[in-house]
């Protein structure tokens, strides 16, 4: 167990005999139909940003150092669906995926048997919210350490009223003590089953959450409640897929970072990266930085080798030299892209065709003649985006919506190649020194921008990571000096100029 152990002087006086659970279990409540939206398949079945919806939710549990075993309660008829995504994950602490109940409380009930009668901790959460954060786990977990139920809410924006039979109003509550349930609820397993037990002798027994079962039938039991978080959204309706997509899109995932440069060569050597737009910028810097640490690179540019990268028979050409050489590709990387300002009505069209086949022909072609090869190593295409892609802006119309496009791609590959065990991610830098950004922006003080080594150290632990159908964020730290080491990898920042996150051609 990982939890901080101690209690406060409140919790002593309500709980005189020391809590010590056996084990802290995660109970993922997916028994939904998906009738709402419409589909034929469970919702918590739905890819998002390339996974299944319930994917995304174990993932959550599966890092959650606090999180010591994981319960799966499917939809009839799809448990072994569920199996088989776990399985595929490789979700370790996953014991049991069982068929869930007719109702929420029936579920509930299963889980509780499937559980065992020891003393233990017990977050429920429904599959689909999948955007839960570790920060929420921690919290539910430790409460318990102080309380016997946990619930988690944020407050209402919106002002909530109350009606009678003819939806007319009856009452306007105070909108500052109203909260909004979300899930994960936790419970000290004792408390819960208690509750439930009492429960079945009420013919009338009804709920729509665990924490209302033990507030109605153990009024005594204070229910502490946890902050919980905007991004928190259950997807129940068609718009909240849209919401979820987009909110996967602009988080950022985090690549471990290894402990020392010996590791990074255990990853790296005898491994074949091909890099288009390896000339200079993040492309060149990547390239040298995974030649020290023992790969095997194949850069390719217009400039240097003569490699267009819309051209199929360049692209070919490129790939087949880096296989004839070493017999394997692991990596694909697209840095190569160009940035034209102006307004699109003034932009000639030979411009225009550049911009568009360059920044997005390019890497569908790369793609497309890739794939063949990096399915044999279960390998990853590594793409490039900039910080233009959440909205278009003026004099950026073509740039911005490239790179939007190349989000989206990453999605979508990322989809499509799962079950071929082809990785496809995406780096999105802040404004970055590169020639490029020099060239469009002229000399900008050091300070402002991201190295180009940064960027590159960051693509390579991208590159040996797990990750799939991310949108990784590369950011400066807070007070970081003009040539900062070790980028930060915080969530998308405010929209600021279009980066400079990829080299010319």
């Amino acid at each position: 167990m990982t939890q901080d152990q101690t209690t406060g002087p409140d919790a002593e006086a309500e709980n005189p005999t020391p809590w010590r659970p056996s084990r802290t279990v995660a109970v993922v409540l997916a028994g939904g139909t998906g009738t709402r939206l419409g589909l034929g398949i469970p919702k918590q079945l739905l890819k998002i940003a390339g996974k299944p919806i319930i994917e995304h939710t174990l993932a959550v549990f599966e890092a959650a150092p606090e999180i010591d075993e994981i319960i799966v309660l499917m939809a009839s008829g799809h448990v072994e669906d569920a199996r088989q995504i776990v399985e595929k994950a490789g979700l370790r602490k996953v014991t049991k995926v069982i068929e869930g109940g007719d109702t929420r409380n029936a579920t509930t009930r299963i889980a509780l048997d499937a559980v065992g009668p020891a003393d233990c901790n017990i977050l429920f959460h429904d599959a689909v919210r999948p955007l839960l954060s570790g920060r929420i786990v921690r919290e539910c977990v430790n409460a318990l350490w102080s309380y016997a139920a946990v619930d988690v809410a944020i407050p209402s924006a919106d002002t909530i009223i109350q009606v009678d039979d003819n939806d007319c109003i009856t009452d306007i509550p105070t909108r500052s003590r109203l909260r909004r349930g979300q899930t994960p609820q936790a419970f000290r397993s004792p408390t819960i089953r208690e509750a439930y037990r009492i429960a079945e002798g009420d013919p009338a027994f009804a709920a729509t959450d665990d924490c209302g079962v033990v507030l109605r039938y153990l009024p005594g039991t204070p229910i502490k409640v946890i902050d919980g978080s905007d991004e928190n959204i259950k997807v129940t309706h068609p718009v909240d897929v849209h919401l979820a997509d987009k909110l996967f899109q602009l988080a950022a995932a985090q690549a471990p970072r290894l402990t020392d440069h010996r590791s990074y060569a255990e990853e790296l050597t005898g491994r074949t990266i091909v890099v288009f737009g390896g000339s200079y910028g993040i492309g060149h810097e990547l390239a040298e930085l995974a030649r020290r640490y023992g790969a095997q690179v194949f850069p390719f540019s217009r400039s240097t080798t003569g490699t267009h990268v819309e051209r199929a028979e360049d692209v070919e050409a490129a790939l087949t030299t880096a296989f004839e050489a070493t017999g394997r590709i692991d990596h694909v990387v697209v840095t190569a892209g160009i940035l034209e300002r102006g307004a699109l009505a003034e932009m000639d069209e030979e411009t225009m065709d550049r911009v568009l086949q360059v920044n997005f022909v390019g890497p569908v072609t790369i793609a497309r003649q890739s794939l063949p090869y990096l399915q044999q190593t279960k390998g990853q295409l590594l793409l490039y985006t900039s910080s233009s892609y959440t909205r278009g802006r003026a004099r950026y119309a073509l740039y911005s919506a490239t790179k939007a496009a190349l989000v989206n791609l990453t999605q979508a590959l990322a989809d499509e190649w799962a079950d071929v065990g082809v990785r496809v991610n995406c780096i999105n830098p802040e404004r970055t020194a590169t020639p490029m950004r020099t060239r469009a922006f002229g000399e900008e003080p050091e300070h402002t921008l991201l190295a180009a080594e940064a960027v590159a150290q960051s693509s390579l632990d991208v590159l040996i990571s797990d990750l799939t159908g991310q949108v990784i964020d590369v950011r400066r730290a807070p007070g970081d000096g003009p040539t900062p080491t070790v980028p930060a990898q915080a969530g998308s920042g405010p929209l600021e100029a279009p980066a400079g996150a990829t080299s010319a051609n």
